[in-house]
């Protein structure tokens, strides 16, 4: 391949990827996305795909938001193959600590606008029938979604098609640099704005970014018609995404079009294979029926894992690298990057043409002091 110039090249096709070459394609931009793979088959393949709302700061909390109506106006757009439903996350309280945390959270988002239902024991039996007795309550939150990701990165990369861009696939980035983007076969692609959306693997194009690889599981499930009705989600799972230094499981199922169930989650750091650990597992599984008893007699069909991108903040990486000013990142969303991958190419787009940017970018910004944390 000759030597190429654009306006923009993108390192990565997952989701996140795909969502900022169609921004950017859309505001005219002549975009390149590279991926050496196939579009959206990484760690967006990997994941739940759950359209989530989530408040455990302010940041967080506008990108989520901001992103979750991003996708309400994608949803008609969609193809069906995306399978999208607002199918509302219920969150499960084991006991009243948890409760209490329900209680909060529900203020929260009435607070800002988001509907949100307290469940008393019975009422969340109601909704969700399979759960075990003896549970303190619940919250749900009817606008999530779920989707079914890889298709929906399909589409933003053919969107972004449609409007000039070009996709290369197949072929690595091995260097992301001063306006040159160098490919595994020496190929040679230059602009004065490169966008690392490698996740995981940013850090494999500069060594400097904090972020880290978090693996995680997924199991599918055969189940009968009506077993599960949304996306339920243990609050205790809230403390396992916050741990930063051991491995963790937690209950966290969504329905799917097909009458299948997801089955997750689990979080590791420092494992490295890209197989699926039967003792992490299990122990998600196990997990699971405790919670969903009936879970335990379901065939489990495919069981895989990933790596999500974490930041020791919690936040994603969405700005202009500290070391070289024609490299932007998006990456390091950790549990999120479905959720917020809308929201991280309208900052990206905004950003790159000149307009207000939809909500305050500083929060996410690589120059924040998520830098001089440390990663351990």
């Amino acid at each position: 391949m000759p030597e190429q110039s654009f306006d923009v090249i993108i390192a990565g096709g997952g989701i996140v990827g795909a969502a900022c070459a169609a921004s950017c394609a859309s505001e005219g931009l002549r975009i390149a996305l590279v991926e050496r793979d196939a579009i959206g088959s990484g760690a967006t393949a990997a994941g739940m795909g759950h359209i989530v709302v989530m408040d455990d700061s302010e940041a967080q909390f506008a990108l989520t938001r901001y992103s979750q109506n991003l996708w309400n106006t994608l949803a008609p757009r969609l193809p069906a193959s995306a399978e999208y439903v607002q199918r509302g996350t219920v969150w499960v309280a084991a006991d009243e600590e948890e409760m209490a945390e329900a209680v909060r959270k529900q203020r929260s988002y009435s607070e800002r606008g988001v509907p949100a239902m307290l469940l008393t024991p019975y009422e969340l039996a109601a909704q969700e029938p399979n759960l075990r007795a003896g549970l303190a309550g619940g919250l749900l939150v009817p606008e999530d979604a779920v989707v079914h990701s890889p298709s929906v990165a399909v589409h933003l990369a053919r969107e972004a098609e449609s409007h000039g861009a070009t996709l290369i696939l197949g072929h690595s980035v091995t260097r992301l640099a001063r306006g040159e983007a160098l490919l595994d076969d020496g190929t040679l692609l230059r602009a004065p704005r490169l966008v690392n959306a490698t996740g995981a693997w940013s850090p494999e194009l500069d060594s400097s970014i904090p972020v880290r690889k978090r693996k995680g599981h997924l199991a599918l499930a055969d189940a009968p018609p009506g077993f599960l009705h949304h996306q339920v989600v243990e609050l205790g799972y809230l403390k396992s995404a916050h741990s930063v230094d051991t491995d963790s499981v937690a209950f966290n199922v969504q329905p799917r079009l097909s009458g299948q169930i997801y089955i997750g989650s689990s979080r590791q750091y420092g494992a490295e294979n890209t197989g699926v650990d039967q003792h992490i597992l299990t122990a998600m599984l196990e997990r699971a029926a405790l919670f969903m008893p009936a879970l335990a007699s379901l065939p489990i069909t495919v069981a895989r894992a990933g790596f999500r991108a974490a930041t020791p903040d919690k936040l994603p990486l969405i700005g202009p690298s500290l070391g070289d000013e024609t490299v932007w990142l998006a990456t390091g969303h950790e549990g999120l990057g479905i959720t917020t991958s809308l929201a991280t190419a309208e900052l990206i787009a905004a950003a790159f043409t000149g307009r207000k940017p939809p909500i305050a970018p500083e929060p996410y910004l690589p120059s924040r002091a998520v830098h001089a944390q440390p990663t351990h």
